[in-house]
């Protein structure tokens, strides 16, 4: 009798000893959330305009909110946020979506899992409602990182994600936009035979604020765990079937629990060029460079110094946060634990 209670002892310690430890839920949580930087000046900015982007960029954060406050992942939460700015016509992405010079809407998105390093992303894509879901599907319901085009759109389709007419995306002041951007195109090819490639217009000259149409989200979950996602509708009036930074995971998207998570927005050209958003998590990871320090030297100085122009938000692993831009404003906003959404969208 004395061994066979021994023997159950044993067994339960084992038992015990083996088990993992549930997950306890920290107190601490943020949301960060960007719709896109360029030259937004308030001198250009209607009140009801303004008012319309603060509404966007609040309920966008609110919804991130809810799900974090009640434990959910930051998964989740990013995808729910760039749902949410992807179904209002206000972003360059999803619904708001830009037109290339074809008169198309090509979209682009990606996410990425901080804790396990996951990611999926899909680009060119012109019938998928909410793209950043199928970046989602991507990452977890096949062993692929990135699908492009129409095997991405039977991809979404075959996984029950909601597949709309091209029509959808249409909205009559993305419209008037690229035939601003047409009739810019055919002047300045009058007037310049010379270099075609400079006839890109990736500074977006149809678009008087010239703002870079990208939407993301970034969140650190009482779990503990990072989590990224971008969106967008790419450049007006874009050629050949360009694609960004956003899908594009390390430039535009990135996130991993032992640095940060990254969403960025702007010349995707020069964040690939630089690896915008991998290289900030290396030089927090190898140089033990704070997020902060690392966030401003590659948006504010090297940047730059390539030629390029834009800005991203980011969080860490221990809840600090980045925003930074070096153009005249971007769509930001962040809310914590306490549930204050601060929102800004100027220098300050």
């Amino acid at each position: 009798m004395r061994k066979l209670l021994i023997l159950f002892s044993l067994f339960f310690l084992t038992k015990a000893w083996t088990q993992p430890a549930k997950d306890t839920l920290r107190s601490k949580f943020v949301l960060v959330i960007h719709g896109g930087a360029g030259t937004i000046l308030k001198s250009q900015m209607t009140p009801e305009k303004e008012k319309a982007y603060n509404e966007a960029l609040n309920t966008a954060l609110n919804i991130g909110y809810a799900i974090l406050k009640k434990g959910g992942t930051a998964l989740d939460a990013v995808e729910a946020c760039v749902r949410s700015m992807e179904d209002n016509p206000l972003f360059n992405a999803g619904k708001g979506a830009v037109f290339t010079n074809e008169g198309k809407n090509e979209l682009d998105a990606a996410i990425m899992n901080g804790r396990t390093l996951a990611a999926g992303s899909v680009a060119g894509v012109t019938t998928i409602k909410n793209p950043v879901s199928a970046a989602r599907a991507v990452m977890e319901k096949s062993p692929h990182v990135m699908m492009v085009g129409p095997g991405a759109e039977k991809f979404a389709g075959q996984q029950g994600l909601e597949i709309v007419d091209p029509f959808y995306f249409f909205t009559e002041s993305r419209w008037n936009g690229l035939q601003r951007a047409r009739k810019e195109d055919s002047l300045k090819a009058e007037m310049d035979h010379s270099d075609t490639a400079k006839r890109t217009w990736l500074k977006q000259k149809e678009n008087k604020d010239f703002k870079y149409g990208t939407v993301g989200a970034v969140a650190l979950d009482r779990h503990g765990n990072l989590a990224a996602a971008t969106s967008t509708g790419g450049m007006t009036n874009k050629k050949f079937g360009r694609v960004g930074d956003a899908p594009i995971i390390g430039a535009g998207t990135y996130a991993n629990n032992k640095t940060a998570a990254i969403s960025g927005t702007g010349w995707g050209e020069y964040f690939i060029r630089l690896v915008m958003a991998k290289s900030i998590s290396d030089m927090m990871e190898f140089g033990k460079i704070k997020l902060r320090a690392a966030a401003d030297e590659m948006i504010m100085k090297r940047l730059p110094a390539l030629g390029g122009d834009g800005g991203l938000i980011a969080v860490d692993k221990d809840g600090n946060i980045a925003m930074p831009f070096c153009t005249e404003g971007m769509y930001r906003g962040y809310i914590r634990e306490n549930g204050k959404a601060v929102i800004n969208i100027y220098k300050q």
